[in-house]
């Protein structure tokens, strides 16, 4: 017999095969020797009590032998004479839609703009300890995209748009841990993504596939309003009907091509603010109602949403036990984003806690049209770099003297590693941005015990949350509504947000295309 349960035990109990059993000999009243074995399912933490508690679901064999898992078949194929379609940008969108590509029996071509991750790295490591971009090699553009270096949380609300189950067995059938197939928010780590990623692009090559580096898109070539291929900077041309175009949500120069060719874009919401940094040991304590955290608990996280002044505040992209890092894409602007390492054992955690704007904001400040969000979003990236004082040193002030007006006369220890400058955030952020920012804080206080504190560091500007241009298509074929043959996709065409949404929406538009094609 196999029998589904759930079961609430104790951090420590929820490692131990002998507690885990004890638990089912009571939810199912049979006895010890009758279970042979079971499955977790699913593993979650329930938090809202004195004590938090695992849940797991659990599958369970009773006077059977029990089944071992169903080993995830990909269905690769060679695809090397096969049709070619075209890939723009190597990030999450762009290599599960590679993969989908030769399932279906495609041969994709993934052109990226930026280089391999091992040859990125050096660029990396020239941002954070000399303050230097490269415009085509950062923690934004290259193999793997934002996604690479941006913790690898695989926690998304798409359920309904694809198969979120299959974007995690094809990670872990990449290298990612066995647990990221349970866990209620699964998690990889930035140190444990770049072999993932390389191990995804050595997969697409072995099939048949090419993934080309160095190859930044500079036209999109057109004729009788269907695309027929692009051109690379270094004059190359490539031929095909289909353009899957997933160039994220930094990539400034695409949009701007769009535009001048008359290719029809829009400007849309996103969100700005800054990136806040807590001592971990400060939001364990809030969230597990503790001194000292469990050894068997995670480092904690937190969420946290307000309205202030008719705007959303919310937090983004939550980082327990993680680093700040600079993610510019060009000279002369500072931009923060968080990461966490599989252990989430640094001793900070910090989250994105940002503020809606929309086409209103833009206008207040001169921008109109398709652009406008870009232009406005860029305008205090580069407000950011000057009072910084520039090399991506980052302006930071403490909590409570934010929201008081007064500048830190010292700055905590800080995690971002090109350098903080105490200053003053509203000389940095719009001013109805800063002011529901001021508002939410008192707010979030209140909602989690410790977290309005000095010991906080706001450092601006975290501005990359969302593409501030939508790229319009089609929603049944997914098709550009102007241009056949072009799939404006994922973040940067405004269509999803975070890893695992992303590939879908990768797989979703070369599934389309290739119906397209076929029919």
């Amino acid at each position: 017999m196999i029998k589904n349960i759930s079961i609430a035990v104790l951090p420590a109990e929820a490692a131990s095969d002998r507690s885990i059993r004890r638990y089912i000999v009571d939810e199912t009243g049979v006895k010890t020797n009758r279970i042979t074995g079971y499955h977790i399912q699913k593993k979650s933490i329930d938090a809202r009590g004195r004590q938090p508690r695992v849940i797991l679901q659990l599958q369970v064999f009773i006077d059977e032998k029990v089944q071992e898992q169903p080993a995830f078949d990909p269905e690769l194929q060679n695809v090397s004479n096969k049709t070619p379609l075209l890939i723009v940008g190597a990030g999450p969108a762009g290599l599960f839609a590679a993969i989908r590509a030769i399932v279906l029996g495609y041969k994709p071509i993934v052109l990226e703009r930026g280089k391999d991750v091992r040859s990125r790295r050096r660029d990396l490591a020239a941002m954070n300890k000399e303050g230097v971009v490269n415009p085509e090699s950062n923690y934004c553009f290259g193999e793997g995209g934002a996604g690479t270096y941006s913790d690898g949380k695989l926690y998304t609300r798409s359920t309904k748009r694809g198969n979120v189950q299959r974007i995690l067995q094809l990670f872990h059938h990449f290298g990612a841990e066995d647990n990221i197939l349970y866990e209620a928010h699964p998690h990889i780590g930035t140190n444990k993504l770049p072999h993932i990623i390389t191990a995804m692009r050595e997969q697409i090559i072995e099939c048949g596939g090419e993934v080309l580096f160095d190859k930044k898109v500079t036209d999109i070539l057109l004729k009788d309003g269907a695309v027929k291929g692009v051109k690379t900077a270094d004059g190359d041309t490539y031929s095909s009907d289909i353009v899957i175009l997933a160039t994220g949500h930094s990539a400034r120069d695409i949009f701007t091509l769009l535009h001048d060719k008359g290719i029809g874009i829009e400007a849309k919401p996103f969100a700005l603010g800054v990136r806040i940094e807590h001592p971990q040991v400060l939001v364990d304590q809030a969230q597990y109602h503790c001194i000292v955290r469990d050894e068997h608990l995670p480092p904690a996280s937190y969420s946290v949403v307000a309205q202030e002044f008719g705007r959303g505040v919310f937090s983004f992209c939550m980082c327990p036990g993680g680093i700040i890092a600079p993610a510019a894409t060009d000279h002369g602007e500072v931009v923060v984003n968080g990461w966490s390492p599989s252990k989430r054992n640094n001793p900070y955690a910090n989250s994105g806690t940002v503020v809606a704007v929309d086409e209103r904001d833009y206008a207040k400040y001169g921008f109109t049209g398709p652009l406008a969000g870009m232009h406005y979003q860029q305008m205090v990236e580069r407000k950011a770099f000057e009072v910084g004082g520039g090399k991506l040193v980052a302006p930071a002030q403490r909590m409570v003297d934010f929201t008081s007006n007064k500048i830190s006369s010292t700055l905590p220890d800080c995690s971002y590693l090109p350098g903080i400058h105490s200053a003053a955030i509203k000389d940095v952020l719009p001013k109805d941005v800063n002011e529901a920012l001021k508002a939410a804080m008192a707010d979030f206080g209140k909602k989690m015990k410790g977290y309005y504190t000095n010991e906080a560091v706001l450092v601006a500007t975290e501005s990359r949350t969302s593409s501030p241009v939508r790229i319009p298509r089609d929603k049944e074929t997914l098709q550009h509504t102007q241009i056949k043959g072009l799939y404006p996709c994922a973040e940067g065409a405004g269509y999803a947000g975070g890893i695992v949404s992303a590939a879908i929406d990768g797989e979703r538009c070369v599934e389309a295309a290739i119906q397209w094609l076929q029919g």
